[in-house]
């Protein structure tokens, strides 16, 4: 299957993707994507209602133990209250509250690790980037876009060399979603997968 068809069909199940999380300040963002590790965008939505109800001066003031009870839903919630409060002072000091469009930067952050980063940098700056959550990476595996042992790294490289660059943003979500919906962990939507004969490797597994 060609790489121009198999983006049409992702275009046609999925034409208008966009981040599930809520922000609207640059640095709601980043908070938001470090608290999504190993939780839901749903959870992450819940939390950072009451969250961002407070700006990133009153975050960096704040007790940690008030941060906690704020995000707990998420999981790990004490060393994720820890980031915050970091996160939250490091931004104030270096860069007036503001997120810069810079990777190193961003990973020198408490809890900015490369996915998040790809995140951030697409999604607020528009730089071309493949974030591999476990959706993402299940999907590239169940359709032979990388080997069943290939790891995060591996997956990103390998999708950046089948998709053109000016789409890694779109394929990054566009996957994403794909697997957060249809081609889910357990009980895939086969019936409804444009992929299923010419390129899933693993008809009806569940893993």
């Amino acid at each position: 299957m060609k790489t121009s068809n198999i983006l049409e069909c992702l275009d046609e199940l999925i034409p208008n993707p966009i981040c599930s999380l809520n922000y609207s300040k640059d640095y709601e963002l980043l908070i938001a994507v470090m608290l999504s590790a190993q939780s839901t965008d749903d959870r992450v939505n819940l939390v950072t209602k009451d969250l961002f109800k407070y700006n990133l001066e009153q975050l960096s003031l704040m007790d940690i133990d008030k941060i906690q009870d704020i995000i707990r839903p998420v999981g790990t919630h004490y060393r994720k209250a820890q980031y915050i409060h970091s996160i939250s002072n490091r931004l104030l000091d270096d860069h007036n509250g503001i997120v810069p469009c810079d990777r190193d930067y961003l990973e020198s952050l408490d809890g900015i690790g490369h996915k998040t980063c790809n995140v951030v940098l697409n999604e607020l700056f528009g730089v071309p980037s493949i974030a591999v959550d476990t959706h993402v990476s299940r999907v590239s595996k169940r359709l032979g876009f990388s080997s069943l042992d290939a790891d995060v790294l591996e997956i990103e490289k390998n999708l950046m060399e089948i998709f053109p660059k000016e789409k890694w943003g779109r394929i990054h979500l566009q996957l994403l979603l794909f697997g957060r919906h249809i081609c889910k962990s357990k009980n895939p939507k086969c019936e409804m997968c444009p992929f299923k004969e010419k390129l899933c490797k693993q008809k009806g597994l569940t893993k």
